[in-house]
C-alpha cells in the first residue's frame, strides 16, 4: 500500500511539473505549429490531388499561414517562463494572424461581389514577380482579380476563403488565450 502511495504522488508531482506556465505555453504554441501545417498541408492536397489552382490571394493566406506556423514553432522552442516574454512572443504571432485576417477578409469580400463589380482577370501571380517590383505586385494582388473571387470548393457552405478566415480568427484567439492570460 506505502508503494502505491508513493508511486501516485511521484506521478501528480511530474504532472505538476508537466502543466507549469512555460510548458502550458510551449504545448500551445506548438500545437497552433500542427494545426498550421494540416491547413497548409490541405491546401496543398487541394491543389495537387483535387486540381484546384490557387489564386494570388490564396498564395498570400498560404504565406500567411506559413509565417504563422513559424512563429508558433519558435514561440514553442524557445517557450519564456516569464510573462513578458510570453507576450512578446504573442505579439510577434498575432501579426501574421491579422495579416491572415485582413487578406483572407479580402477575399472573402471578392467573392460576395456581385458579377458586374468583380475586378477582372489579372496576369498569373508568377508573370507579376518577374515583370513588376514586390510592392506593386503586393498592391495588385491585395487590389484582387476575378479568379480570386471564383469559388470552386465549398464544406458545410463555406468557401475556402472563408474557411481560412476562420482559422485565422480562431487561432489569433488562440494567440490571445495564450499569450495573455492571467496566471
Amino acid at each position: 500500500m506505502h508503494f502505491t502511495f508513493r508511486a501516485v504522488s511521484l506521478t501528480l508531482r511530474r504532472m505538476k511539473n508537466v502543466a507549469s506556465p512555460s510548458t502550458s505555453f510551449r504545448l500551445r504554441f506548438l500545437l497552433g505549429f500542427l494545426v498550421c501545417v494540416a491547413l497548409i498541408g490541405f491546401a496543398l492536397y487541394t491543389q495537387h490531388y483535387l486540381y484546384l489552382n490557387p489564386c494570388p490571394l490564396c498564395i498570400f493566406q498560404r504565406i500567411a499561414f506559413g509565417v504563422l506556423g513559424l512563429m508558433f514553432l519558435l514561440g514553442g522552442l524557445f517557450a519564456p517562463k516569464g510573462i513578458t516574454g510570453r507576450r512578446i512572443w504573442g505579439v510577434i504571432a498575432l501579426i501574421p494572424a491579422l495579416t491572415g485576417v485582413g487578406i483572407a477578409g479580402r477575399h472573402v469580400w471578392l467573392t460576395h461581389l456581385p458579377p458586374d463589380q468583380v475586378p477582372s482577370c489579372g496576369p498569373p501571380l508568377d508573370f507579376m514577380m518577374e515583370a513588376s517590383p514586390l510592392a506593386d505586385v503586393i498592391r495588385q494582388v491585395l487590389t484582387g482579380s476575378g479568379e480570386c473571387a471564383k469559388v470552386d470548393w465549398t464544406f458545410l457552405g463555406l468557401s475556402m476563403p472563408a474557411w481560412a478566415l476562420a482559422w485565422f480568427v480562431l487561432l489569433a484567439l488562440w494567440i490571445l488565450a495564450t499569450a495573455f492570460r492571467r496566471r
